[in-house]
């Protein structure tokens, strides 16, 4: 079949209209895909602020004599959490937050990750970090990690965030960067990614310099290309109690040193987050931006911390020790300037940021946690119904704990807590179970007026109930009157029991001692593999050294050589 006859010139214009459509369509399709890349994220910014041992008294609007006049307002602005939980140590509310699950699902039960241990956050859990940054998050960590550090695997930057700056250990000086966990056992402390930071040290305040550095983070992103996700752990306000002078003068009322100290450490935390708050409106985040505000565990009155009215203090499973201080604050909260009194849990937070941030929670993470975000939002009853506190099978220091005092049921010599509705039930030792009122905090020494203040009437016990919606201070056990919710309890710790992983909890590594790190505080700990990497890199570095002297002595013979026959 033959093709009709064309004029070449008309064939021609035919293939360069072609060409222009194609080149049209190409074009059109770039700008909208750049449109679409430089269109604002629809997912929020996230900074998840988690302050160290605030106690639940001290923040304005609980009732402190401390001004905390940033937190309040945000606080009033948001959503105050008035029915929040998270666990009385360091470590295990940090495990919880990155991982959704309890501790008896993770292994870390019992105390707190210490700095000579081979031990860390286990590498088979999916952290929060990890799952934003798969959702398109720009991750970035700053301040204390205090989930282990034993080997380079458990860094934060090998756990899903981007960057990091800050502390590994729990403690330590606020200007030196130093700590020691016993004699001969001293190091330094502040990292920049995975290595020390010896250049960042200037000596500034930890509050400070961890709050600037936050506010740079805010300012080389562009908030309009990427989500953020912004984890900002404070070291404040954990001992040891140092300050500068300029905010003490505040607090000459208050005749108690350690008070005085911890109300000024307080008061410089307020000031820092203002600043925070600041730098997110002027860089283009805070319309955008869900900011969550905890503390990880009670306030220790010995340090001058308070959580009166509650019972008990940090390390206890008392509300002293798990009730914590905690707001919501964005512009994309529906009910803003309300209390939400539903339950809420450290574990919550996992699968409520990751949907927020349109991740993905899929079904073998075993979560504890549950989304909670419609609950603070808008005001709707929370799908959390209980809390398992915790079941620490090491801890059995209850002398009168055994299986007849549980009902056969369960042997309350063990430490453990759980939360079922407006139930709360508590076996073993839960620690410290004194109220410590405010006029404790006078120039007497807090042991002689907690001599005189304490009340002691639970000598010899191992299991306690209490109705915490009608007695949320404690002092009404209700054990021998209700003993069939006791027994329901029990039946309920059982069933949690038999989800629990072993313990791990190893003996000090001599080999963590900084002296063998350069005086840092550091990955110790080799696997073999990583053994066989560092054999071969220094065994390169050896031959490389040998044949550069090889060479050397090579032109060294080769010129008087040379000479000679010159």
């Amino acid at each position: 079949m033959s093709l009709p006859w064309a004029p070449a010139a008309l064939l021609l214009g035919f293939a360069v209209a072609q060409t222009w459509s194609v080149q049209v369509s190409w074009d059109k399709w770039q700008r909208r895909r750049d449109n679409e890349f430089d269109a604002p994220s629809s997912r929020p910014h996230i900074v998840f602020i988690l302050v160290d041992d605030q106690g639940f008294r001290d923040v304005g609007y609980h009732g402190a004599e401390i001004k905390t006049p940033t937190l309040d307002r945000l606080a009033a602005q948001g959503v105050k959490l008035e029915n929040y939980y998270v666990q009385p140590l360091c470590s295990p509310s940090r495990s919880q937050l990155m991982t959704g699950r309890y501790q008896i699902h993770t292994g870390l039960q019992h105390s707190i990750i210490r700095a000579t241990q081979p031990n860390c956050l286990p590498l088979e859990n999916v952290t929060l970090p990890q799952k934003l940054k798969q959702a398109g998050y720009s991750t970035h960590m700053v301040g204390k990690w205090h989930l282990g550090f034993y080997k380079r695997g458990c860094l934060p930057t090998q756990r899903g965030f981007d960057t990091f700056f800050g502390s590994l250990l729990g403690s330590g000086d606020y200007y030196s960067h130093y700590k020691c966990e016993g004699a001969g056992m001293c190091g330094y402390d502040l990292y920049e990614g995975e290595e020390a930071a010896w250049e960042q040290d200037r000596g500034l305040y930890s509050t400070v310099m961890l709050t600037r550095k936050a506010i740079n983070i805010l300012a080389r992103h562009d908030p309009r290309r990427q989500p953020l996700f912004l984890y900002l752990a404070y070291q404040a306000v954990h001992s040891p109690l140092q300050v500068p002078a300029r905010y003490l003068d505040r607090y000459k009322g208050i005749p108690n040193p350690h008070r005085r100290k911890y109300a000024a450490m307080v008061s410089c935390l307020d000031e820092a987050i203002h600043n925070l708050t600041v730098a997110l409106k002027r860089y283009g985040y805070y319309d955008n931006t869900v900011l969550v505000y905890s503390s990880d565990n009670g306030g220790q009155p010995l340090a001058g911390g308070s959580n009166w009215p509650l019972r008990g203090s940090k390390a206890t499973y008392w509300e002293g020790g798990i009730r914590a201080v905690g707001f919501v604050h964005s512009p994309l909260l529906v009910n803003k300037g309300t209390k939400c009194r539903s339950l809420v849990h450290i574990t919550d937070w996992f699968p409520t940021l990751v949907t927020l941030g349109e991740g993905t929670i899929d079904e073998d993470l075993n979560l504890d946690g549950y989304d909670v975000w419609e609950a603070i939002s808008e005001g709707r009853p929370s799908p959390r119904q209980d809390i398992l506190h915790n079941i620490d099978p090491i801890y059995i220091k209850a002398k009168n704990g055994s299986w007849k005092a549980g009902y056969g049921i369960w042997n309350t010599a063990i430490q453990a807590a759980l939360r079922v509705g407006h139930w709360k039930l508590l076996t073993g030792v839960p620690g410290y179970s004194d109220w410590v009122p405010p006029q404790t905090f006078s120039n007497q020494r807090l042991s002689n007026r907690w001599h005189n203040e304490r009340i002691r009437w639970d000598r010899g016990k191992s299991i306690w109930l209490f109705n915490i919606t009608a007695d949320p201070y404690e002092r009404v056990d209700l054990s021998q009157r209700y003993p069939h919710v006791v027994k329901k309890m029990l039946m309920r710790l059982a069933q949690y029991n038999r989800t629990a992983v072993p313990v791990r909890y190893p003996s000090k590594d001599l080999r963590s001692n900084p002296q063998y790190n350069g005086g840092v505080w550091g990955p110790w700990y080799k696997d073999e593999r990583e053994r066989q990497e560092e054999y071969e890199r220094l065994s390169n570095l050896l031959t490389n050294h040998l044949g550069k002297r090889g060479w050397k002595r090579k032109t060294k013979n080769a010129k008087l050589k040379r000479k000679v026959e010159d």
